[in-house]
């Protein structure tokens, strides 16, 4: 099960969010999902090196508000804010509405995030670099910044070869069973001379135990890795040393000595 459902989609409603929040009757519906998957293409395909990680779309009376998650805020703004100012009159010729709004948020951390992690490693592969050295280092950099596992999948004429094949490097822990595990997962391709090259990339964050907050919007939290392993180890190496020191002291100077006497 773990190996065919999609982990985002499989942990929705319990540490997940959804994309797209807004609700549509019976007959606005289909319409108002075609028009969200339209916005998703137009953009990954407008700002195709902004490192986009995820696009939230949110629809409230009338009003469209399109969240763009990326590592690279200074492409998407442009000099001035001229590049969202023109994003935005696009994207109100391609839905017909009025009141757009673009809110932009910066990834502190793009080498936790699947997406980038996978568009990292497709456009190495489109520069003509191996991909096991793609690939051994975008998972060298994921654990570096205190993800526990990682796991990239990919498929196509690797290296040229006259055969497909498929090729899969892991390391560290992924369980995909394990709903309360926030796994990020993505699918990209890497577009080159001898044909499409599919990657996937799963990304093990760690476990979370308590209540979360759901809204996609959301920054911080269970999400950084890194800030809660360096205060786990800031407390607990701390302290053990403190122990030691004394149990050596109670050793040197303590009761067996006197006993003797």
């Amino acid at each position: 099960m773990g190996q065919k459902a999609n982990p985002i989609g499989n942990r929705l409603g319990i540490i997940r969010g959804w994309d797209s929040n807004w609700y549509g009757s019976k007959k606005d519906f289909a319409t108002k999902l075609i028009e969200d998957n339209k916005i998703r293409t137009y953009l990954n395909a407008r700002i195709n090196k902004g490192g986009i990680a995820k696009i939230v779309i949110e629809r409230t009376l009338g009003k469209l508000i399109v969240t763009i998650h990326t590592s690279k805020p200074g492409i998407i703004i442009g000099k001035g804010g001229n590049e969202v100012d023109r994003i935005k009159e696009e994207l109100k010729k391609l839905t017909g509405k009025d009141d757009v709004q673009i809110n932009i948020l910066e990834i502190r951390r793009p080498e936790l995030d699947a997406n980038i992690v996978g568009d990292t490693i497709a456009r190495q592969i489109e520069n003509r670099i191996n991909y096991k050295r793609a690939i051994k280092m975008a998972i060298a950099s994921t654990l570096r910044m205190g993800a526990e596992g990682i796991k990239v999948k990919v498929s196509g004429r690797l290296g040229g070869a006259e055969i497909a094949r498929t090729e899969e490097i892991k390391q560290g822990r992924v369980p995909l069973h394990t709903l309360r595990m926030d796994i990020d997962y993505a699918s990209v391709y890497s577009l080159t001379v001898y044909g499409k090259i599919g990657i996937k990339v799963w990304i093990c964050k760690g476990e979370v135990l308590g209540k979360r907050e759901l809204n996609p919007n959301f920054v911080g939290g269970k999400s950084d890795v890194s800030d809660r392993r360096e205060r786990r180890d800031e407390r607990g190496s701390g302290d053990r040393r403190d122990d030691r020191r004394g149990g050596g002291d109670r050793r040197n100077s303590g009761g067996r000595g006197d006993r003797r006497n």
